[in-house]
């Protein structure tokens, strides 16, 4: 499986900028899909980013032109620059990644980590 460690968040003003690190350990070569999710407070996680093995990326509606997730193979890491934050981001952020790997398909998660943006 692999292991997820996130880092970079923290508390923003409104019009800021963070960004998002996520270091993947175990067995990289079977991912996928890496992304990223959010969880705000009282509602549902919910997909933000998310970069195929392939170089394909999807945004949700609410961050695109705002946020960019890349990816760098050779760290073994994803990033999520984000940009122009408002108040509605503020939510605990979750690195994922899937693997389709026949026979033995799995998802991990990081274990979160908090942005905030208050004036």
């Amino acid at each position: 499986q692999v292991q997820l460690v996130e880092s970079g968040g923290g508390l923003v003003q409104p019009g800021g900028s963070l960004r998002l690190s996520c270091v993947a350990s175990g067995t990289i070569s079977r991912i996928n899909v890496m992304g990223w999710y959010r969880e705000a407070h009282g509602k549902q996680r919910e997909l933000v980013a998310v970069h195929s093995s392939t170089g394909v990326t999807q945004y949700a509606d609410s961050v695109k032109g705002r946020f960019t997730i890349s990816r760098d193979n050779a760290k073994n890491t994803i990033y999520l620059q984000m940009n122009s934050l408002k108040l509605e981001d503020t939510a605990v952020y979750y690195c994922n990644v899937e693997s389709f790997y026949p026979g033995d398909p799995f998802t991990s998660w990081g274990q979160g980590i908090q942005v905030t943006v208050a004036s």
